[in-house]
């Protein structure tokens, strides 16, 4: 009689089990959707601010987001832009150097690597916003003799955030790197290929996965960015989206939430694209990427 009942408990707690999981995932679920519909909302309040928005869609309009783009003082037009053109420089000039770096520690031994390896780590611990003063001053001493590459371009801050990406994008392909098999490398040699030709054509191609993740991830960060963006442009012209949607709200008289969070949704919708065109390839890089 007691082996007849057994089976009841442990589906007792295994219904318990599924539904607390359930739970949990619609909590998680609601906590991640509800800010951005709140957003979504606000874009929407021709009020201009976000008290309105409080109950969710109750007025739908497109003001907001036409006139977005009828401000000849913040040209949120040209910030998208700016923003898109540094975001993909960025993140390719940080997929290619990193990969290049992290080929050099993986196939390559020489004196120094270990030393390298974790000097690079160590140098990621500490944040930009400590070096920003240095890079203000670097950036105006450099332009006093290559304007090109100085204070308020884009090409200066794009090597800013070159450089403070190699660190960690660097370690991440590196352990990718260390799953592809060395024999691959081997054969290519015997039929004649270069570090070069390996490189490109057999690592990279069997690489793509970190790549894709590299790529997302230094995105994502360049087209956010802050602080050093603020610093290094000054021209309202020049800015990033970051930079020049605070100017919607930095006044405390004459904060238009409604106008920011249009432009927010808007500048969401790229890093989503981006997001979907390579989510085939982010779990494995990342699952990959962290094996030594």
């Amino acid at each position: 009689m007691s082996t007849s009942h057994a089976p009841a408990p442990r589906r007792h707690r295994a219904t318990v089990a599924l539904v607390a999981k359930h739970a949990a995932a619609t909590l998680v679920a609601v906590v991640a959707v509800f800010p951005i519909l709140y957003v979504v909302s606000a874009s929407l309040n021709p009020n201009g601010s976000l008290v309105g928005s409080n109950s969710l869609f109750s007025r739908v309009d497109l003001a907001n987001y036409i006139n977005l783009f009828d401000r000849p003082a913040q040209p949120y037009g040209a910030w998208f832009v700016n923003t898109m053109y540094i975001g993909v420089v960025a993140s390719a000039g940080t997929v290619l150097l990193a990969a290049l770096a992290a080929y050099a520690f993986s196939r390559m031994r020489f004196r120094g690597r270990r030393v390298g390896l974790v000097s690079i780590l160590l140098v990621q611990m500490f944040p930009q916003l400590l070096g920003v003063v240095a890079i203000f001053l670097l950036l105006t001493t450099i332009g006093d003799i290559f304007p090109g590459i100085g204070l308020d371009t884009h090409a200066g801050l794009i090597l800013v955030y070159l450089g403070g990406a190699m660190g960690v994008n660097t370690y991440l392909i590196y352990g990718f790197f260390n799953t592809v098999p060395a024999s691959i490398d081997e054969a290519a040699k015997l039929d004649g290929a270069g570090h070069a030709r390996i490189f490109f054509t057999i690592v990279l191609r069997l690489s793509a996965p970190i790549l894709a993740v590299v790529a997302l991830l230094s995105f994502i960060g360049t087209s956010s960015e802050f602080v050093v963006a603020s610093v290094v442009l000054t021209d309202p012209h020049k800015q990033t989206l970051a930079v020049g949607l605070f100017q919607f709200v930095s006044q405390e008289t004459s904060a238009n939430w409604s106008i920011f969070a249009a432009g927010a949704v808007l500048a969401s919708l790229p890093v989503v694209a981006l997001f979907f065109v390579l989510q085939k390839y982010i779990v494995g890089g990342l699952t990959a990427g962290a094996v030594k």
